[in-house]
């Protein structure tokens, strides 16, 4: 009987050490982010409007300022939010767009951030008080209200892993300013993930890639724009994020390439991917190549872009 009274207690001793050690790691690893972005105007679109953009004003993680991370510029596609299962996120956005003091009667003059896969409340959501039924959840002159500053709360809860985009949702109408340039992306990595040499983040547009590399080590973000060229070191392991935009279906290929789909055992070299849908894949760099999209109407397009690894 001591015996087993012996072996039952340390059954609960190293039950609760295990308990201990996982709440403790997870105190340690879930972070408070505090982030602001702004909204500008940027350059022309070839056709005379002016292109918008975010711009990452300041992030700070855990008291420590990571804001050189980013551009110092507003930018297409929007700074990449790289977060972990658990985090907590206050971001905020301003808009810094010109003349938005005398909006059109009738019009929101407002920019919001909208974001896909993480847990918010109601006034986080990003849109319109004719869409949330509470507010208006922008920065700028609204239908109803204003704000020079509009703050949000996210919940990186566990559950969340994965890539997801956050766009503009109240830009001159209810659907927002996706189409001319403010949408970025949030990466939520699971705990214990495994690292990259780099990350490329890929919009598929219809009619460009907009892209941007980000570093591993350094966390540096780069290469912004349509149809970048990415770089990678040989035998290095890379990982691709793939988000489709605006209403086409395209046809992803790296050429020479094979990955595991996600999900599943099986290797493919192409993927097809539309509106809002996502495809994240990694690889080991090997050779240069090029990715392009198959689809014939978007390659006649230009969609296409340079992969050099050296």
């Amino acid at each position: 009987m001591a015996y087993k009274s012996l072996l039952k207690q340390l059954f609960i001793a190293l039950f609760a050490g295990l308990v201990l050690s996982f709440l403790i790691s997870g105190k340690s690893i879930a972070a408070n982010h505090e982030i602001q972005l702004s909204a500008e105007e940027t350059r022309d679109d070839g056709f005379g409007n002016k292109l918008l953009a975010y711009k990452m004003e300041k992030h700070i993680r855990d008291n420590k300022d990571i804001t050189d991370r980013y551009s110092r510029d507003a930018t297409i596609p929007g700074p990449t939010i790289e977060l972990t299962e658990g985090d907590t996120v206050n971001i905020s956005i301003k808009n810094e767009i010109p003349d938005n003091g005398t909006p059109v009667p009738g019009v929101s003059k407002q920019v919001s951030i909208h974001v896909h896969g993480v847990h918010y409340k109601i006034t986080s959501d990003g849109t319109l008080k004719v869409i949330n039924m509470e507010k208006d959840e922008g920065s700028g002159a609204g239908l109803a209200e204003t704000h020079i500053v509009y703050d949000y709360e996210w919940n990186v809860a566990v559950g969340t892993a994965g890539t997801w985009a956050y766009h503009d949702h109240n830009f001159e109408t209810h659907n927002g300013s996706e189409h001319r340039g403010l949408f970025g992306a949030i990466i939520v990595n699971p705990i214990s993930a495994p690292s990259y040499a780099k990350e490329y983040v890929l919009y598929l547009g219809d009619d460009a890639f907009w892209g941007m590399e980000i570093d591993g080590s350094s966390k540096k973000q780069s290469q912004h724009g349509p149809n970048p060229t990415l770089s990678a070191q040989g035998n290095t392991d890379v990982r691709f994020h793939l988000i489709a935009l605006g209403t086409d279906f395209h046809t992803f290929k790296l050429n020479g390439y094979q990955w595991t789909d996600p999900g599943t055992n099986n290797r493919i070299n192409t993927v097809a991917i539309g509106p809002l849908e996502k495809h994240v894949f990694s690889i080991k760099a090997k050779h240069s190549a090029q990715y392009e999209d198959k689809n014939l109407s978007n390659k006649l397009l230009g969609m296409r872009g340079e992969f050099n690894v050296q």
